[in-house]
């Protein structure tokens, strides 16, 4: 894997080299082995490599003169061989085996029109010399990311991370309102967005170009997730064609020049991908898992009870409850306000696996594809009430019964009668907007100061939902829903949590689960293969029970969590205290003191669960502490430095 960064002058002027170095090697972590830079007219590009296959060549950026192209990638593509094979019939002559020439060849090419061709998860920029224009785009299901954003003086900055972009420093840090509404209501910041103004997420399944003296580039989409539902499909018939793919993402991924292994939780996902890897491989595969110490959270037994089924060459460390220190870390891995608690054990599991090996596979995507996430059963069956009755009735009418009924958050959700009558007074969009947010609107609204709420001028994070479930191509309660985790929960926290976690330590991960061919398919699938009765995955768990033990495959889902309630009453309970009545949170401005301190007490007491938002503010607070820290010194040259003709550095 890699990390890629560049600038394009507004101005066709020379690039500053100190601070493209300064760019670059901010995120040299995502690429240990080889770094490289391309300075042309207007331009500069650089690049560090984490070398996976052809380790001898691939060097990036890479340049053809000839050609009138430079490209730098971060990525892998699982299609290739065959694109390669393709190339080659048309006269394309290739000097190496590595899919970033193959790449460079596609888009002289095709231009554009290759993104439907590429199989895989990729960030890259091209440089094309002739038009003086830049193309960013990035993969189907925002797997990898890129960044974009430009300087006060109107150049064009990119980066795989936050981070090399606010190494330049004529990049504002300006916190964005809308954003920091957003990860209070979500715990991420979604796409496009970022935390800070003018700097954005290129969205998943999207490209942009840009020529110096244009207005901001807008992104154009080169595709979604289709949801063309099929017509009949016995589960047979599925199970069947379920195997047939995962088996082809996972061998298609397995392919490097250096050790690879998997994750393996002991849940149907993960588990899935080292059943189908242990089917292609004649050796071992190598897994790893991290447990707690505290059993509710612990998972270990299971993964070694699949380790052992399906033989593997088994690593697993066991990580304390108390591994809350990794707090101020993690804002520093994840460059903006991060709050999924499970990013903990992650940053672990990558820490463990990079030990062993350099390729990881992983299982995430199942639960969004197949419907494994157990608010799906209540959204589809809250949204089997709403359809009962009109919303004109159903607003005033449950949302008075709900506003007055007791709150009783201590319960289980599907226990809380207010939690369901406030879902009966709202349509479905807003009802799994509430379902799946971390802090209510209304906590929202307590929380905020009368300062804050005038930046905001009415901006709701639900108009994130809105405009998603406005250009969705369903309308069915659950595929809705699920459209909806594609767009926003999998690359805004899923994703972002995983690339970031790996390439902390150097490690690459792969989510064969996540082949844009296999997320189609399964798109397709009726919801009754996804969700029957109360068993969500049920199409994937049906194709594996050859495989894996059933006890395995319908246990109750546990997740990749921590004790986050618990810390909070104990050994995180006066740090809690601290950073939200005298840190950075206190003195940002943003919230009310009185109510800052009414959770804290409220939570210690046991009288409510306020632990995700207290996360959540305990993660913003490390990331406005992280923020203040001066930026890096720019570091020495580059190992690899190709300067055009004619370029001015």
């Amino acid at each position: 894997m890699c990390g890629l960064t560049g600038i394009v002058s507004s101005k066709h002027a020379g690039v500053d080299e100190r601070i493209l170095l300064a760019m670059r090697d901010a995120q040299r972590h995502r690429g240990p082995d080889a770094a490289g830079l391309y300075l042309g007219q207007g331009v500069g590009l650089g690049h560090r490599r984490l070398s996976i296959i052809d380790l001898d060549n691939g060097r990036q950026p890479m340049v053809d003169e000839a050609a009138g192209l430079a490209l730098v990638y971060n990525g892998e593509l699982y299609n290739f061989p065959s694109l390669k094979a393709e190339l080659e019939a048309r006269g394309v002559v290739f000097r190496s085996r590595c899919d970033t020439e193959v790449l460079l060849r596609a888009w002289q090419q095709w231009g554009e029109a290759c993104l439907t061709r590429l199989v895989g998860m990729f960030a890259f920029a091209v440089w094309d010399m002739r038009t003086q224009r830049v193309y960013l785009a990035r993969d189907h299901l925002g797997i990898k990311p890129l960044h974009y954003g430009f300087t006060s003086s109107g150049d064009l900055v990119f980066a795989s991370e936050l981070k090399g972009l606010l190494a330049h420093p004529g990049v504002e840090r300006r916190l964005d309102p809308q954003a920091l509404e957003d990860y209070l209501a979500l715990g991420y910041v979604p796409d496009p967005k970022s935390i800070y103004r003018g700097i954005f997420k290129l969205s998943p399944g999207h490209w942009l170009s840009w020529h110096a003296g244009e207005p901001e580039p807008v992104p154009r989409q080169y595709w979604d997730v289709p949801f063309n539902l099929a017509a009949d499909m016995t589960a047979d018939e599925g199970a069947v064609q379920l195997r047939s793919l995962l088996d082809s993402a996972v061998a298609g991924q397995m392919i490097a020049d250096v050790p690879l292994g998997a994750f393996l939780s002991g849940g149907v996902d993960s588990s899935a991908v080292v059943a189908s890897m242990s089917r292609a491989s004649h050796q071992p595969v190598r897994t790893c898992s991290i447990g707690f110490d505290h059993g509710g959270f612990d998972e270990t037994a299971y993964a070694r009870r699949v380790a052992r089924h399906l033989h593997t060459q088994h690593f697993e460390q066991r990580v304390s409850a108390d591994d809350y220190a990794l707090l101020d870390t993690l804002a520093a891995v994840y460059d903006e306000p991060f709050s999924d608690s499970s990013a903990l054990p992650t940053y672990r599991v990558c820490e463990l696996a990079r030990t062993q090996v350099t390729v990881a596979l992983s299982g995430d995507g199942g639960d969004e594809n197949f419907a494994g996430y157990r608010r799906y059963r209540l959204h589809a069956w809250e949204s089997g009430l709403r359809a009962r009755l009109p919303l004109a009735l159903r607003r005033p009418v449950f949302g008075l019964l709900g506003s007055i009924y007791p709150k009783a958050d201590w319960a289980p959700r599907p226990l809380r009668a207010r939690t369901t009558l406030q879902a009966l007074a709202r349509d479905d969009v807003e009802a799994y907007f509430h379902t799946v947010s971390t802090t209510s609107a209304a906590l929202r609204q307590q929380l905020y100061s009368a300062s804050f709420k005038r930046e905001l001028q009415g901006y709701s994070a639900l108009a994130v939902f809105r405009a998603h479930a406005k250009r969705a191509p369903t309308d069915h309660p659950l595929l809705l829903a699920q459209y909806l985790d594609l767009k926003t929960w999998l690359p805004g926290d899923i994703l972002t949590k995983v690339d970031r976690a790996s390439m902390a330590h150097s490690l690459e991960v792969r989510v064969p689960l996540l082949d844009h061919r296999l997320v189609e398919w399964a798109s397709s699938l009726p919801p009754g293969l996804k969700l029957r009765g109360s068993t969500g995955k049920y199409i994937l768990k049906k194709t594996l029970e050859a495989d894996l033990p059933h006890d395995v495959l319908y246990r109750t889902k546990m997740g990749f969590s921590v004790p986050l309630a618990a810390w909070l009453r104990g050994p995180l309970a006066q740090r809690a205290r601290d950073a939200l009545l005298a840190g950075a949170i206190a003195e940002c401005g943003y919230f009310e003191p009185a109510v800052l301190d009414r959770l804290v007490r409220q939570h210690a007491a046991g009288r409510h669960d306020h632990s995700a938002t207290l996360w959540s503010l305990l993660m913003l607070d490390a990331f406005l502490r992280h923020m203040q820290q001066p930026a890096a010194a720019a570091p020495a040259g580059p190992a690899r430095r190709v300067v055009a003709a004619g370029a001015q550095p």
